[in-house]
């Protein structure tokens, strides 16, 4: 996985607590590569950024500053699934 994202942007990852809040771009860098890292190894997304922090170095803190909305919503939905979260309520549509 490390090949597919350059060294240099995982160090900004690294360093990016420190100095600002993530930008829109690094937002979406990191929240396609959690969604890819599932989809290609079959595992929740919640599993996938865990993987990802450790084989990157990254904090779990800053990569929660880094979830975009529709990757929260995709993690909400499977730990739904699994009753990690209550279900909440759907309309039938």
């Amino acid at each position: 996985m490390l090949d597919t994202i350059g060294t240099n942007a995982i160090l900004r990852l690294a360093v990016l607590h420190r100095s600002k809040m993530p930008n829109k771009d690094e937002i979406a860098n990191f929240s396609t590569t959690i969604e890819e890292l599932a989809d290609n190894q079959k595992m929740h997304c919640l599993d996938a950024i865990v993987q990802y922090c450790d084989e990157t170095g990254l904090e779990v803190e800053v990569a929660a500053t880094l979830i975009s909305l529709k990757l929260k919503s995709r993690i909400q939905e499977e730990a739904q699934s699994i009753n990690l979260l209550k279900k909440s309520a759907r309309l039938p549509i």
